[in-house]
């Protein structure tokens, strides 16, 4: 696992799945107020180096950005804390956890227990004192969400960036026109650094890359 600092109160862990090809990335904001977490990876190893960074006098919050298993996998470590997502988010895990976890168990990398969101929304949620927005942003899944700190300049997008920069578009569950609604969101926010799933860090010029890329595939 790989810690990069992208700014002072933004760590991304990252670590190379030589099977899919790309990275997958694991989120921690050092708010003021609280930590966040954003997405809890394949199992309790791929969370561990997050929780050593915790800073200990604060609270902890955990954010899934949708529902695929990747992503929620060590939910259970952050049990006793609000665990955040997307109304759909829950109802898709609640129906397909098990499922998921049978046909890819091989892929789990460390302890993996059932543990559900305990806390969802279906528009937006805010901490202000920390900065921080959450929003429905769907394309790649129904439930997908993005979060926002207007102090650091920073957009957490889940998988709404493709996982390399040579497919830059996401696979969609949605529809592109969907996937279109959400770059126009992201086009009103003032950020500097989107963090995907899955990518690179990218600058605001990913929505025009994105966008491009869609004319091209005729979308």
């Amino acid at each position: 696992m790989k810690l990069i600092k992208i700014t002072n109160r933004h760590l991304m862990f990252t670590q190379f799945i030589k099977e899919w090809g790309c990275d997958l990335n694991l989120g921690l904001i050092l708010g003021e107020h609280r930590n966040y977490v954003i997405d809890t990876g394949l199992g309790e190893n791929s969370v561990l180096p997050a929780i050593e960074h915790l800073q200990k006098d604060k609270p902890t919050v955990v954010i899934n950005t949708h529902f695929h298993w990747d992503h929620i996998w060590a939910n259970h470590m952050f049990a006793h804390c609000p665990i955040i997502s997307h109304r759909l988010c829950r109802e898709h895990l609640d129906l397909y956890w098990e499922k998921a976890f049978e046909h890819n168990k091989a892929k789990a990398d460390g302890n993996v227990v059932k543990c559900l969101p305990n806390l969802t929304f279906d528009g937006e949620m805010f901490f202000p004192d920390d900065g921080l927005a959450l929003f429905h942003s769907p394309g790649h899944s129904h439930d997908s969400i993005s979060i926002y700190d207007a102090v650091d300049k920073v957009l957490y997008v889940g998988d709404e960036i493709g996982d390399t920069d040579e497919k830059i578009i996401p696979e969609i569950a949605t529809n592109h026109a969907t996937l279109r609604s959400t770059l126009e969101i992201w086009k009103k926010l003032d950020f500097e650094i989107a963090i995907s799933g899955h990518n690179k860090p990218q600058d605001k010029g990913v929505i025009e890359r994105m966008e491009a890329e869609l004319e091209r595939l005729g979308h």
